[in-house]
């Protein structure tokens, strides 16, 4: 096991290293960042040298590449063009995102593995039948259109909720998007934990358990569910990254400042070492996550080893 630790924590550096220079050649074709900074009128060129002396934007890209890597590795992601350290806004943005991603995570685990469960125990009847129905629908309506139309009716017309969150983010104003933004990625857990539990229903150690005589419940949790689970947390573990990533429309619709809302700004006024310094940070959970859900195959399936 450590050696397998070992040689993944060594793969994710050449990935590291590849997936933010891509990250950073195609922030920086975005456009000229310093023209953003002058407003509507063009900016002076004793002004625009300046300014990209002041940030770096004057030397090659290879060159600030490499030097945006050295003070990464020193906890220095930049500054923002507006002089806030970029680090200050990931400590403002990263911990609304992640409770964000916490609650999305928690209905896609409880929600969505419930619901395959019962239908893929049930398949073929009403039940299996609607619920199918049910995650086509969700997965066929974009998430733009579930989140206006959930805080349409439940915040404005039925004044259940507030329409937009507040600027500290509590937990419990983050269920109604944390709910929407694991919509999608729920009814996708739902068919594919369906999907596995009808497959692996029919399987030897499964009659084999039953040809025992043990109980019901213990078939399903013990054999069952343990083995059908091995592709439902391999999705789960690499939607974390692209939950955090992709809440951009989420918390646009509900006013959350958090990883989604400093991109789409940094994006909006080509800031780049905003965005690449957010996308740096995302890329390492993605990396940390696939770790995290090769290892736990080997919880789910004792047949698994790792040299």
């Amino acid at each position: 096991m450590g050696r397998y630790v070992i040689r993944r924590l060594l793969q994710m550096i050449p990935v590291f290293v590849g997936a933010t220079l891509l990250i950073f050649l195609m922030v920086n074709v975005m456009g000229d960042p310093i023209a953003g900074l002058c407003g509507d009128r063009e900016c002076d060129p004793a002004t625009a040298a300046q300014l990209r002396r002041e940030f770096g934007l004057d030397k090659p890209v290879w060159q600030q590449y490499l030097t945006y890597m050295g003070n990464v590795f020193t906890g220095d992601f930049g500054t923002a063009f507006n002089g806030q350290p970029v680090t200050e806004l990931m400590g403002t943005a990263f911990p609304v995102t992640i409770r964000l991603t916490i609650i999305a995570v928690i209905f896609e685990v409880v929600i969505g593995i419930t619901l395959g469960v019962l239908t893929g125990l049930r398949r073929g009847r009403p039940v299996d039948t609607a619920v199918l129905l049910l995650t086509l629908v969700v997965i066929s309506v974009p998430t733009f259109v579930t989140g206006l139309l959930l805080q349409l009716l439940l915040g404005v017309k039925w004044g259940w909720i507030a329409p937009s969150v507040s600027s500290e983010a509590r937990v419990d104003e983050l269920i109604l998007p944390g709910l929407v933004l694991a919509s999608v990625s729920l009814a996708y857990v739902t068919r594919l934990t369906r999907t596995s539990i009808a497959e692996n229903r029919r399987s030897d150690y499964v009659r084999t358990a039953v040809a025992k005589g043990l109980p019901r419940r213990r078939v399903i949790t013990r054999h069952l569910l343990r083995n059908s689970l091995i592709p439902v947390v391999t999705f789960i573990g690499t939607d974390v990254g692209a939950l955090m990533g992709g809440a951009i429309v989420t918390e646009r619709i509900f006013n959350i400042h958090g990883v989604g809302y400093q991109l789409y700004q940094g994006i909006l006024r080509q800031n780049t070492q905003t965005v690449v310094g957010f996308v740096t940070v995302l890329v390492l959970v993605f990396l940390v996550a696939n770790l995290l859900v090769d290892l736990l195959y080997a919880v789910l399936d004792p047949r698994i080893r790792y040299a």
